[in-house]
């Protein structure tokens, strides 16, 4: 739970320093590939290749694709059609895409999970629900894109881990994610990015390689090591924490407008379904793992 409270306050920074330093400057494709690539690099030196087997890296790998690679493509064009606020109101379903998929790939139902996905989404709602721009269904679809690809990359991470007959030391192997992200980066960059559009101050490349090294590199690992930890019904409230602790570095460090009684209402409901959530595994006595 520490690692994803941890994560949580470390990706606060990121929406709003993407919206401020990057979106429309920074060409996506190339931000994305800066990204993955520092944060392919962190593991790189740590990669054991007798440790899993053959599908296994190629599924691991995958799930860094999605998970980073088309995920970010997704997330990055969000910030050329919305606000970061925007950005951030339309990830409120994503704890629902996790409860979901969760359940599916583990074979099961758990309805009380999407109970408190749905609670957490309506505080999300409460923090953030107002008019939004003319660009409303060209960004709420792209965000869907970037949450739906986030989602399925924690539980797929879940699922594989829950596979693995032995005990695995996860920053061993962690480096065939970065992997499979960079697979997807590397060519969308040459065949889609605008080369004429590369950062030019200091500011900018400082920017990048705080999200790439610190944000993607140690973020995604301790965030996927955290998921393992807790329950999916959990593991979907934590993923809307964002929304109230990105929203107060927007404000804390930008000014921006927001609403005070509605963010602490908001949040209220996202501690609300957490606290259910903890409740919920205590009397059923059932391992937070998975």
């Amino acid at each position: 739970m520490f690692q994803l409270v941890a994560v949580t306050l470390l990706w606060a920074f990121s929406f709003s320093l993407i919206g401020e330093y990057l979106a429309g400057s920074v060409d996506s494709y190339f931000s994305v590939l800066t990204r993955v690539l520092l944060a392919a690099l962190v593991f790189l030196p740590f990669i054991k290749f007798s440790v899993l087997t053959t599908s296994q890296k190629l599924i691991l790998a995958l799930l860094g694709a999605v998970q980073l690679g088309v995920m970010y493509i997704f997330f990055y064009h969000a910030f050329l059609y919305l606000s970061v606020p925007e950005v951030l109101l339309f990830t409120i379903i994503t704890p629902l895409y996790v409860a979901v998929l969760n359940d599916a790939l583990f074979f099961r139902f758990t309805p009380f999970h999407i109970v408190c996905a749905l609670i957490a989404m309506g505080g999300a709602a409460v923090i953030r629900f107002q008019g939004v721009s003319t660009n409303f269904w060209t960004g709420f679809f792209i965000v869907q894109g970037a949450n739906i690809c986030f989602a399925l990359g924690q539980v797929g991470y879940r699922k594989l881990v829950a596979s693995f007959t032995a005990p695995v030391a996860h920053h061993q192997i962690f480096g065939w994610f970065y992997l499979g992200a960079l697979a997807i980066a590397l060519p969308a960059f040459f065949l889609f990015g605008n080369h004429s559009q590369l950062p030019t101050t200091t500011t900018q490349w400082s920017v990048l390689a705080w999200l790439g090294v610190v944000a993607s590199g140690l973020g995604y690992y301790f965030w996927n090591q955290g998921a393992l930890k807790v329950s999916a019904g959990t593991l979907a409230i934590m993923n809307n924490a964002l929304i109230p602790a990105g929203l107060l570095v927007n404000l804390l460090l930008w000014q921006k407008d927001v609403d005070l009684p509605r963010l602490l209402l908001g949040g209220s409901i996202i501690a609300l379904a957490l606290w259910l959530s903890h409740r919920h595994n205590e009397r059923n006595r059932k391992p937070a793992v998975y």
